[in-house]
């Protein structure tokens, strides 16, 4: 069970992935929001379970339904890969019904030394694909992670090839948005980022996002170059991830896409501001050298945050210390 957010419930999926390569005798359900199943959909041997939060699944009575909906997978142990309220009800359940059942360890403790001002113990912690991990093998399924598999690419429609266009060119993802301003690189640097990458003709650029403000934004990005396009809105979700699984490198903050980029085998660099890959969020496979974070020389109280939420004072342009150079070498180097 893990219900959000779209990064967190992504990084399940090479976990699981191997899981199904490792025990194919061993069926698994998951339980996660109906808009995350495309996730899940090209893994063998597991069923997904919507989880009805407006409704079906909603409040306390609506877990006891939960409970009873997913028993009749007939399931023998409960993973709860999300460590929330919820899903340790549901695992309480499962467990007064004589079902083993194990809970991810988050680390919060050696997160909060990470990210404490004072004090700081700066080193890498476990990552969530570890502890995802560590949850299996409590019920006596170890997994080894060190040499996964990833779908093929998905062979893309004549809508999306329409929109990117049928040239022969090298597929750039960029995402260039996160949930709190304090991951997010700043839009005039990114903009000088977009403009040397698209010096080069034979690169395609493809910017994500979501939501009328970061479309707009996205817009005026794209705007200037014949060689970038603005995806946002203009694809299903369902066709992004078989977009994303065609791409030869992506960009991303530390946010959701890294994660699904990762999930399908594709190259990803990531801008690290408030955050840190040290708290475990580095995406699944990926380098450590592709993460490229801001200066702790200049900012020794980095990182200030787990997840990004919390606000420090002179902190607010952390991200200005990567510069536009450094990335686009990154990048041009990974392609």
């Amino acid at each position: 069970m893990r219900l959000s957010a779209m990064g967190d419930v992504a990084m399940t999926v090479p976990v699981l992935r191997a899981f199904v390569k490792q025990y194919p005798g061993v069926k698994l359900t998951v339980i996660s929001r109906p808009f995350f199943k495309p996730f899940f959909d090209r893994i063998p041997n597991l069923d997904f379970f919507a989880f009805d939060e407006k409704e079906r699944h909603k409040g306390f009575l609506g877990l006891l339904r939960l409970f009873r909906d997913v028993k009749k997978f007939k399931i023998n142990a409960f993973a709860d890969l999300h460590n929330v309220l919820r899903s340790k009800v549901v695992s309480l359940l499962f467990a007064l019904n004589g079902k083993k059942r194990a809970t991810v360890d988050k680390g919060r403790e050696g997160k909060k030394e990470l990210t404490r001002e004072e004090n700081k113990i700066f080193k890498q912690l476990p990552t969530m694909f570890e502890r995802h991990a560590k949850v299996f093998e409590e019920f006596g399924f170890p997994l080894d992670l060190s040499n996964p598999e990833f779908p093929e690419k998905a062979k893309l429609k004549d809508d999306i090839l329409e929109i990117i266009g049928y040239e022969n060119q090298k597929l750039i993802g960029i995402a260039p948005f996160a949930q709190y301003d304090s991951k997010v690189y700043p839009i005039d640097l990114m903009t000088e980022v977009i403009a040397k990458l698209a010096e080069n003709k034979a690169h395609k650029i493809l910017l994500f996002g979501g939501g009328k403000k970061e479309i707009e934004i996205l817009d005026s990005l794209s705007k200037p170059f014949e060689n970038v396009v603005n995806m946002a809105g203009k694809i299903k979700f369902q066709q992004e991830l078989q977009l994303i699984s065609n791409l030869d490198v992506m960009l991303s903050m530390d946010s959701g896409n890294a994660h699904i980029a990762a999930m399908l085998g594709v190259k990803v660099i990531t801008l690290w501001g408030a955050t840190h890959p040290y708290a475990g969020f580095l995406p699944f496979n990926q380098s450590l050298d592709n993460a490229l974070t801001s200066d702790r020389n200049q900012y020794p109280k980095l990182p200030t945050s787990v997840y990004g939420n919390k606000i420090v004072e002179g902190y607010q342009d952390a991200m200005r210390s990567i510069s536009p150079n450094e990335i686009v070498q990154k990048i041009q180097s990974s392609i």
